[in-house]
């Protein structure tokens, strides 16, 4: 089954610490996966991100919100129970405890009043139903939202730029990646081999120890794979080991079958791909605020 949303784990983590003892929370996410049927596939789908399992981040999220509410009680690092609260709502359980139910606390509604312009611009972009992801999930949406539409306006301006600026682009991106020596060293290297099928050659390393062939040039269209078959061509006849094919536009699918069982090795990078490979290696974009997400450091709060 699929991971429940971090609002329908907040009852049942409650009801886990029923009991009134201290709960680890890994042991509580255990016994909740166990209660649920959840799979480990399931226990093991990764965030967008993949640095956290989305199952641990919402049960974490629903933690957090029982704390705030003051239905649960952290009792030290990683660790909690039950509050007298909680044990109040248990009398007489809801059928489902979520936000709404828990805008009844003041310590849980009053931090959650009061928005006004000064609100981050990336709340537009969350979902319209919240309620099903937790907050770091919203957030992470929201970024893969806007960098997917970033990278779509970065493609836009390369398509409209002419050869040459293409040309001196992707020797700025093979440098900031950190391919060929000096910008001169690179930018003599691409663009001024005059070999058929061959664009450039530029140095795996600063050292110089291995070179790569380049073909990178401007397609609208789809590139199929007698194109790649001219450039490994191309690659044999230099005795090349490696070779990158840079398009603005796609590649067909028979052409990205043959790349992977021939020798030498070829990278294809289409346009969504060179897109994104500028984002990350700020080529062509600029940073306008970024946010951190923080969390508590138990640790400073121990006074044992």
């Amino acid at each position: 089954m699929a991971v429940p949303d971090f609002q329908s784990l907040m009852l049942p983590l409650l009801r886990v610490a029923a009991d009134g003892e201290e709960h680890p929370l890994a042991a509580a996410r255990d016994a909740l996966a166990a209660q649920l049927k959840l799979t480990v596939a399931d226990q093991q789908e990764l965030l967008p991100s993949g640095r956290q399992p989305r199952f641990t981040n919402r049960v974490a999220w629903a933690k957090v919100y029982l704390q705030q509410a003051g239905l649960l009680q952290s009792t030290r690092r990683g660790h909690f129970r039950i509050a007298e609260r909680g044990r109040t709502v248990l009398e007489v359980p809801p059928a489902r405890i979520d936000i709404k139910f828990l805008q009844q606390y003041p310590e849980f509604a009053e931090p959650r009043r009061g928005k006004d312009e000064t609100t981050p611009d990336v709340v537009a972009t969350l979902p319209a139903e919240p309620e099903l992801e937790s907050p770091e999930e919203m957030l992470e949406a929201a970024y893969l939202k806007m960098r997917a539409g970033l990278a779509s306006e970065v493609l836009g301006h390369v398509k409209a730029g002419s050869p040459q600026f293409f040309e001196r682009l992707v020797v700025e991106l093979l440098l900031k990646m950190g391919y060929g020596g000096s910008r001169s060293d690179a930018g003599q290297a691409v663009g001024r081999s005059g070999d058929e099928g061959i664009d450039g050659v530029i140095s795996e390393d600063r050292l110089g120890l291995d070179v790569v062939y380049l073909q990178a040039k401007k397609w609208d269209g789809t590139v199929g794979r007698p194109e790649i078959q001219k450039f490994v061509g191309a690659l044999h006849g230099k005795r090349a080991k490696k070779g990158v094919f840079i398009s603005t536009g796609s590649f067909s699918a028979d052409a990205i079958a043959y790349v992977e069982h021939i020798d030498p090795r070829v990278c294809l990078i289409d346009g969504r791909r060179l897109a994104e490979l500028m984002i990350d290696f700020e080529v062509g974009v600029a940073a306008t605020r970024s946010y951190q997400v923080k969390r508590v450091d138990s640790d400073y709060f121990d006074e044992g």
